[in-house]
């Protein structure tokens, strides 16, 4: 692989040196030393690490608003007088509307800026979040959701493409880390944070809490962002707006995130409700790719995926995304099914993951400087096929809350070497002015792998548990040694302890009641098992990647 051109083309001829800008609003840097005539690389004014923290703040409001509603639902429909069915299209609004825009980020850029519409972003961010908790109407939420949706769609892809740019390719990594804490920890505490400010306060103060964090955002985003040389506001592009390409990115965004939410409550595709939007989405996207492909200014430039590198990079990062979602919701869902825990207890066993990820955050990020990122990639895999080996074995109706804790330590602990690697791998070889293209891109894959697979695995749990359910229940026949000698114990006890001779029945209830759990319980060890199978097929995948010396970024380098 060639070595990576970090230099900007000549300024434009007629431009004299120290001439006052290019219109775009922007400083020009230089691209040449004037005393010995070399090329030297841009760098933003302040230092990246302020940048990265003050972009990843934006970032880590949105993503936390991706799963902060979710255990308000109950009380956001008895407060507007909705049904829970009808309160569940608060989750879906938004996640149709953020899946929507999320692709778009590189090209609404081109026509305004980076900086610009990152600004915009969180501007109407913060104004639809105060617009959330003011509804006083369910269709009225739904219509600020939207926009909250739209508005957070472009947060995530142009806080990752500014932390890539603001630093240089061999301190990417690190810069990664603090954007992967974000990413993965957001959604990890967001039950827990909108459980506990639900039941303290209103479930409208999820909302509003986002109103000082915006206007901290923006204020900081105003004073220390600015765009490099190589992007460069050009709003003559709106006006050949490519409004097809966004009919069919809407029809098959929608018609996915619809089918998803809506799957597992319609039992899939025997609803015609289902099999509806199911078709919106295959239509969707055919369209999608045929028209965009052929475009000659498209909205989202597929031909990067003819790169190989960031095909299998997007690839790869789907199923990190879903990984990390399906993980963030089986356990908590489990403890709280099966072993009777509040939604704040299930959310406390969360937290030591999210400690862990603290601290091997930095770690991976400091390793993807020195180990390619096949190597990290693959030990990453390697060590998701462990965990979820060791969840299949240790999920039982047992389980302790330290159990519970640690098991979520356990799987938070491959993440980093997944995630941030191969986030890097991503930009490896790539353009840097499609850096915006590169960050919409590689944050889409993720959320949808993240939609999909949450998905895949609730509709799984269920299935198994019927299938375990109904073995189960042959060994509940009259004659069966160990059913017979059980259901006598039990009917004996229970005669005693109420004085009723109903005790036979009680006790059959209790014994069907201890099946269902155990069904259930075997289907959630299934699933683990799945996934972890899943794993050893990614850990192959993973070198597939292009073996990119580490340290190496985006920049124009050819890719093999």
């Amino acid at each position: 692989m060639s070595a990576i051109d970090t230099t900007l083309p000549a300024p434009p001829a007629g431009t004299a040196p120290g001439g006052k800008g290019n219109g775009s609003g922007v400083r020009p840097s230089p691209t040449r030393d004037p005393a010995l005539d070399l090329p030297v690389q841009w760098k933003p004014r302040v230092n990246p690490w302020l940048i990265a923290m003050t972009v990843a703040l934006a970032a880590f409001m949105e993503v936390l608003d991706t799963s902060i509603a979710n255990v308000a639902l109950p009380h956001i429909g008895g407060s507007l007088g909705a049904s829970t069915d009808e309160a569940t299209w608060v989750l879906t609004s938004y996640l149709v509307s953020n899946a929507i825009v999320l692709p778009l980020g590189g090209w609404i850029s081109s026509v305004m800026g980076r900086r610009n519409f990152f600004v915009l972003c969180i501007t109407g961010f913060t104004g639809a979040s105060f617009l959330c908790g003011s509804a006083p109407s369910l269709p009225v939420l739904l219509l600020c959701r939207v926009l909250q949706g739209m508005f957070g769609g472009g947060m995530q892809p142009m806080a990752q493409a500014i932390m890539a740019d603001s630093f240089e390719p061999h301190k990417r990594g690190q810069a990664f880390a603090l954007y992967g804490l974000v990413a993965v920890l957001a959604p990890s505490i967001g039950p827990t944070l909108g459980g506990w400010i639900t039941d303290n306060f209103s479930w409208r103060w999820i909302f509003f809490i986002n109103i000082p964090v915006g206007i901290l955002a923006f204020i900081l985003v105003m004073r220390l962002v600015e765009d490099p040389p190589w992007i460069k506001a050009d709003p003559s592009r709106l006006r050949n707006m490519d409004y097809m390409g966004l009919a069919f990115l809407a029809m098959a965004m929608g018609g996915l995130q619809i089918m998803l939410d809506k799957g597992e409550e319609n039992d899939w595709f025997s609803s015609s409700f289902i099999c509806f939007f199911g078709f919106l989405f295959i239509a969707g996207m055919i369209g999608l790719f045929v028209w965009e492909w052929n475009k000659k200014d498209p909205l989202i430039n597929l031909h990067l995926f003819r790169y190989k590198n960031f095909a299998i990079c997007c690839f790869l990062m789907m199923l990190v995304g879903g990984v990390l979602n399906a993980n963030t919701v089986l356990q908590p869902q489990f403890t709280q099914q099966l072993l009777g825990y509040t939604a704040t207890i299930a959310g406390l066993a969360l937290t030591a993951g999210g400690v862990a990820l603290v601290i091997m955050m930095p770690l991976a990020g400091i390793a993807t400087g020195k180990i390619a990122a096949r190597w990290l990639a693959a030990f990453g895999f390697a060590l998701l096929v462990i965990t979820f080996w060791y969840a299949a074995h240790i999920t039982s109706l047992q389980m302790s809350f330290a159990q519970a804790s640690w098991l979520r330590v356990v799987q938070m602990l491959p993440l980093p070497f997944c995630f941030i690697s191969i986030t890097n791998a991503a930009y490896v070889g790539m353009p840097k002015e499609q850096s915006n293209q590169v960050a919409g891109l590689i944050n889409f894959v993720r959320n949808i792998g993240g939609s999909i697979l949450i998905a895949i695995t609730n509709a799984q749990v269920t299935s198994r548990s019927m299938w375990h359910e109904q073995h189960l229940q042959q060994a509940m026949q009259p004659g069966s040694i160990g059913f017979d000698q059980h259901s006598q114990a039990l009917t004996g006890l229970l005669n005693g302890a109420f004085g009723t001779a109903n005790g036979g029945s009680m006790a059959l209830a209790q014994i069907y009641h201890q099946l269902i759990q155990q069904a259930q319980t075997q289907g959630y060890q299934d699933v683990y098992m799945e996934l972890a199978c899943a794993s050893i097929v990614l850990v192959a995948l993973s070198f597939m990647l292009s073996k990119n010396r580490p340290g190496e970024g985006g920049g124009g380098g050819a890719m093999h």
